[in-house]
This record gives C-alpha cells, sequence and structure tokens, in this order.
C-alpha cells in the first residue's frame, strides 16, 4: 500500500478558509486512492481545526533532527508539502532521509503574485508582470522546481508559471477545487433577502475587502436600497473589524459563520470587493453552489470566468460595482440568469470526477517513471544540491541555538 505523509502549514480548518477546504479534497482524493495517510505539522492545533478522523496525524518540531529518524522509519511512498515554506523547512530532511519518495507541493496560490500585487495596491499604482520579481517568488519557484510535482490552483497561475517563470508544464498539474456536480437551490429570488460577504480574516485580501465594502461600495449601495442589509461573516474577526458594524445603516459585522452554505443561501447576492489576492476564491466557488449570485472583481473571478460568462458581474470600478450590484439585487431575470451561469461554471471548470480521474493519471505516470522524470528537471536537481546543505546547516545551527537555551 502506499503511503502518503502531508506536511500541513496549518491543520485544516475546512470551516474557517478556502485553503483548509482545499486540503480536506485532497485527503479525501488519497483516501479514495486507498493512500495509508499520515498527516503532521509544526503548527499548534486550533479550536476550529478540523478532526481528522481516520487518518494518523502527528505533531512534529521544526529545525530538531528528531524529525529525521521519523520519517525514516515511516518509510512514505509520497510526501506532500502543505505551501511552499513548509518545503523549504522540511524538504531537504525528507529527501535526505527518503531519497524515494515522490515529491508534491501544493501551492495553494502563487504567494509571488498575492504579494506582488498587495505591494502595488499600497503603492497605489496598477501591478505589473516584473512586480512578481521578488525574494518571495524566488524562493517559491525554487521550491517548485525541487518537487516533482506541483499542484497548482488556477489557470491564470498555470500561464505564469510557464510564461513568465519557464517553469516546464511536466512538473506542474492544474487542479482546482473539486466539486461535485451542483443541485439547483431551493430558495429563489422571492425567498432571499439581503447581501453577504463572507472570508478569513487572517487573509490581507478579505481585511481589505471589507474596509471597501464599509468606505465605498456599501454607502452607494445603501442609498438606492435604504432597507437592504450586509452581513459580514469571516472568522478570525478582531476588535477594530468588529467596531465597524453599523446596524443603522444596515452594516452588520457578524463574526464566524458556524455553517458557511447557510448564511450564503440566505442572501440574494454576494459581495467581494478583491483587490488584490491570488488563486481561486472559496467564498464564490460556494455562492454559486449556494445559487447566489456575485458581484466581485476581475481579480475575484480570476480562474473561473474562462468562458466570459459570469454568476453575476465582474467590476473593478467601485461605483460601477455598486451600481451593478443593486441592479443584480432587484432585478429578477438577471439574477436567474446569474444563478444558471453559477452551476455552468461548477459543472464546466470544477468537476470532481474529471479532476480526480486527471489527477489519479498523472500520479500513475509520474510512479511509473520518476527515475527519467528527475533527470530531465536538471534545474531542480541543482537547486535541491544548494539548497540541501545552506538550509541544512541553517537548521542544524538553530537545534543547536535552541539546545543551549
Amino acid at each position: 500500500m502506499n503511503r502518503i505523509l502531508i506536511i500541513g502549514h496549518h491543520w485544516p480548518e475546512p470551516n474557517s478558509s478556502a485553503a483548509g477546504t482545499r486540503m480536506m479534497e485532497l485527503i479525501r482524493f488519497f483516501e479514495a486512492q486507498k493512500f495509508a495517510i499520515h498527516f503532521a505539522s509544526a503548527a499548534v492545533r486550533g479550536e476550529f481545526s478540523s478532526e481528522l478522523n481516520d487518518i494518523q496525524i502527528h505533531q512534529v518540531k521544526m529545525n530538531d533532527s528528531s524529525f529525521d529518524d521519523w520519517v525514516e522509519s515511516l518509510e512514505p511512498s509520497h510526501v506532500l508539502f502543505d505551501r511552499f515554506m513548509v518545503e523549504e523547512q522540511f524538504g531537504w530532511r525528507v529527501r535526505k532521509a527518503c531519497p524515494e519518495a515522490i515529491c508534491l507541493l501544493d501551492t495553494e496560490d502563487l504567494h509571488c503574485l498575492r504579494g506582488a500585487r498587495q505591494a502595488a495596491l499600497k503603492a497605489n499604482r496598477k501591478f505589473e508582470t516584473n512586480d512578481l520579481i521578488s525574494d518571495i517568488s524566488k524562493r517559491e519557484i525554487a521550491s517548485i522546481f525541487r518537487c516533482d510535482l506541483s499542484l497548482i490552483i488556477s489557470l491564470i497561475e498555470m500561464d505564469i508559471l510557464e510564461s513568465f517563470f519557464q517553469v516546464p508544464r511536466s512538473i506542474l498539474h492544474y487542479i482546482p477545487f473539486l466539486i461535485e456536480e451542483p443541485k439547483p437551490s431551493v430558495k429563489d429570488f422571492e425567498a432571499r433577502s439581503n447581501f453577504v460577504s463572507i472570508g478569513n480574516f487572517l487573509h490581507a485580501p478579505n481585511k481589505d475587502a471589507v474596509m471597501v465594502l464599509k468606505e465605498t461600495v456599501w454607502p452607494l449601495i445603501r442609498k438606492q436600497l435604504p432597507t437592504a442589509e450586509l452581513h459580514v461573516y469571516g472568522a478570525y474577526m478582531d476588535n477594530n473589524l468588529g467596531r465597524m458594524s453599523d446596524p443603522k445603516n444596515g452594516f452588520h459585522m457578524n463574526g464566524r459563520a458556524e455553517h458557511s452554505i447557510e448564511v450564503i443561501s440566505e442572501a440574494r447576492v454576494l459581495l467581494a470587493p478583491l483587490r488584490m489576492g491570488a488563486g481561486l476564491k472559496g467564498k464564490l466557488i460556494e455562492a454559486m453552489q449556494c445559487g447566489t449570485p456575485n458581484v466581485t472583481t476581475s481579480i475575484g473571478a480570476e480562474g473561473m470566468n474562462e468562458g466570459n460568462t459570469w454568476s453575476g458581474v465582474v467590476e473593478d470600478d467601485l461605483e460601477a460595482f455598486a451600481t451593478k450590484a443593486v441592479q443584480l439585487y432587484s432585478d429578477q431575470e438577471k439574477w436567474n440568469k446569474a444563478q444558471i451561469a453559477g452551476y455552468e461554471i461548477l459543472s464546466n471548470q470544477f468537476s470532481e470526477e474529471v479532476h480526480k480521474k486527471q489527477f489519479q493519471e498523472r500520479l500513475t505516470q509520474l510512479e511509473a517513471n520518476i527515475e527519467t522524470h528527475r533527470k530531465s528537471n536538471f534545474i531542480g536537481s541543482m537547486l535541491q544540491f544548494h539548497n540541501q546543505r545552506s538550509t541544512e546547516f541553517m537548521g542544524r545551527w538553530i537545534e543547536v541555538k535552541n539546545a543551549k537555551k
């Protein structure tokens, strides 16, 4: 039986973030392939972490050689690193102890893209492709080259990696969110009311989106719909965000949603004025699953509107964003068309059956040709050579330093 070790950046919280949902989808995939699954993380388990029933879980330490003996005794056939930072920390240890193990990297999204957009927004200027060149991108792209296969969640990011960073397709695999065939919502236009917005507030793009809603978008909507309400939900809402609540003007900061599907299904329109970020937006996938049309930006819809249709409206100008949100909220015919478009996007682009089959075939091919595959990736082997030495010496220095405390 194949044995996979998944090393998590965090313990997955599927009810808090899209990243947690993504990790649980991958775990279920490997379960279906009859892998023996071990999940390890150096992070502290939180109150909302998944129980991870039916798989082996392990608490590991960073910069500690006890990991080396443990992973060697585990003998995983595959290792999945959750984000490039985890591969930097544990990759050299895995390759030294288990050189035959197939190394996979789940990028979640391109951190260098997210960071470049955030920096451009902070500087009050447009994002340019050359902004991608940064210390983060050097680390992230190096990690992608070192791994046998990297899982990429967005076709936009596949294109950036291939065309801008010249990463060969042979070490990349596109696998978005894995969505079951959508079931039409039982709640129609008339049965719904108000607007909703949702997102984990540990994620900077979600914080920024709430500020945009509060300061610009919602006042414009409220002028045209004076009785409408906006309900904002999100895990890890701090006091500063909580103080933004303004019930008199229909702006409600509600904190964590116990069941996000329920609160999104109650609303008529979801608002996501995202000005930065990367990857796919879980809130928009959930909205489509709930049959809830949305209004978002080009960054929000990125990687999901390949057919130039959308489950609502894509608009970057904030005044136009508010106007079109009111139109979608008020026009039943537009709303119905947007709902249908959402179901079609899920069926056409995110079919669980299709993407699982493609990933299974890719893994089988990789397993059968791993030696040839690695020889063809000279840049990856070169980076492993240098990284293993530099990172190993740093890790061992930190370990010795910690032992003296």
